[in-house]
């Protein structure tokens, strides 16, 4: 089944988004799902659904019921999705698919968590090493998630020749685009020279080409295009989404250099009818500086190995061919767990609405967003746009 037109995004809201101790995991939530209702000039009992991710620092097995019981929600539509990073554009189509089936009228998309004080660094990295890693042929060996992207980083240079250099291009480039939303974690501009001596994590990525840990989280609301009249934002369409799964360990990767990303983005473009040639503006799922360059090339943006080139030379940049990561992405914006994905879905809306001042990529009507989770292994593309297609 076509999901092409089937809902309309009429309301986002971001959380505040730092260190932030004085607030849980479900108070984020909560926040970002009251500024969606309030962008869209909704109630709560105007939801009748609520999708949701998971939480690495809440208790909570049910977390949908929860977060319905938290907010005062008793939809007749409630689901909990776990696709790692993947999972925010997932639970767009599972939305979409429950409005187009007649499940729900209008409904809610919230996740996030309080990464950042809910649990150390060390924490969250290990537990995020336990949660992916293969638990008896990867785990016991001591990998961890940034190891797991190492790899691929390095065995994409030796492939493609990308360079230390063009990557941290990608960290400059999402920083600079940070500089300019007033609610991202991170608003120092830095340079390639700070990239490559940064703290060294796992070679050859360093600090800085790695994501934020914050507290944050995300909210979207989904109705029928038939509801989105009485909204006080302009609708923004759903015109295509397309998933792909290869793997879920990587040591089953098929490849260290290919992955799903081109098949969950031709399927994607099929369903809106659309090619790479009519995207307007990227949001890329970013865990490292290598994943943007990857799926810049697999999304058909730039021919294979040469991704890398594409953000030396500034393409990505606000004003340049296709400018990606327009809020910052999850190395300068913002990263929580499924949020970090959702933050790229939000921005997507707001830069096809305008009025972004200095972020503006001039004349936005048709915007892609791409969430990958594991380690490259679910991939998943939404592409959005201004008007009925």
């Amino acid at each position: 089944m076509s999901l092409r037109n089937s809902a309309v995004v009429v309301g986002i809201g971001e959380s505040d988004i730092g260190h932030l101790p004085h607030m849980t995991g479900l108070g984020l939530n909560a926040q970002a799902a009251r500024r969606a209702l309030d962008d869209a000039g909704l109630r709560p009992d105007d939801i009748d659904g609520l999708v949701t991710a998971y939480s690495m620092t809440e208790p909570y097995f049910m977390l949908g019921t929860v977060l319905c019981e938290y907010l005062g929600l008793q939809p007749g539509y409630c689901a909990s999705l776990v696709a790692g990073g993947a999972t925010p554009a997932v639970m767009v189509g599972h939305a979409a698919a429950a409005i187009a089936s007649g499940q729900a009228n209008t409904v809610l998309v919230v996740t996030g968590e309080n990464r950042a004080s809910g649990q150390t660094r060390d924490q969250a990295v290990a537990a995020l090493a336990t949660a992916v890693g293969h638990p008896y042929f990867e785990y016991p060996y001591g990998p961890s998630i940034p190891g797991c992207y190492a790899m691929i980083a390095r065995r994409y240079m030796h492939e493609y020749g990308t360079t230390r250099e063009q990557m941290a291009r990608v960290a400059v480039t999402t920083r600079m685009h940070a500089c300019l939303h007033p609610n991202s974690h991170m608003k120092t501009p830095i340079e390639i020279g700070d990239v490559l001596t940064a703290k060294p994590i796992a070679d050859p990525l360093t600090l800085l080409d790695c994501c934020l840990i914050s507290d944050a989280a995300g909210a979207l609301i989904l109705t029928r295009p038939d509801r989105a009249s009485g909204a006080r934002s302009a609708p923004v369409w759903l015109y295509g989404i397309g998933e792909a799964h290869t793997h879920e360990h990587l040591s089953s990767a098929p490849s260290l250099t290919e992955f799903g990303v081109t098949r969950a983005g031709a399927a994607a473009y099929g369903m809106a009818g659309i090619t790479p040639r009519d995207i307007d503006v990227a949001q890329l799922y970013d865990c490292f500086t290598i994943v943007p360059i990857i799926e810049l090339e697999e999304l058909g943006f730039a021919p294979r190995g040469a991704g890398g080139e594409f953000w030396e030379a500034g393409h990505a940049q606000i004003g340049g061919k296709l400018p990606v990561n327009t809020h910052g992405g999850m190395l300068s914006h913002a990263h929580a767990g499924a949020a970090g994905g959702m933050f790229g879905i939000i921005e997507a809306v707001a830069q096809l609405r305008g009025g972004l001042g200095p972020r503006q990529v001039e004349g936005a009507s048709t915007a892609l967003v791409h969430n990958e989770g594991g380690v490259l292994s679910s991939n998943c593309t939404l592409v959005l746009g201004r008007e009925r297609r």
